[in-house]
């Protein structure tokens, strides 16, 4: 059976009217890595009017639930 995880994706938008990129943080629950971005790419599009030439990944990691490997109460 296919597992939901839950991806945190790290990165940063570039618009050409702003004089600093923003540095943005999103967790996102995806199957892969791959559906994880597309729906980065897609909100923040959405959002900010970004192409996705303009939205940089700097990292991903994949979030582990709490209480897995915690061995606690």
């Amino acid at each position: 059976m296919v597992e939901v995880k839950t991806f945190r994706i790290l990165g940063e938008l570039r618009k050409s009217n702003l004089l600093f990129p923003i540095r943005f943080s999103k967790e996102v629950r995806a199957l892969k890595v791959e559906h994880a971005l597309e729906k980065v790419y897609s909100e923040m599009g959405s959002k900010h009017r970004a192409k996705r030439r303009e939205i940089r990944i700097l990292k991903v990691e994949e979030v582990k639930p709490e209480g897995e490997g915690s061995g606690g109460v």
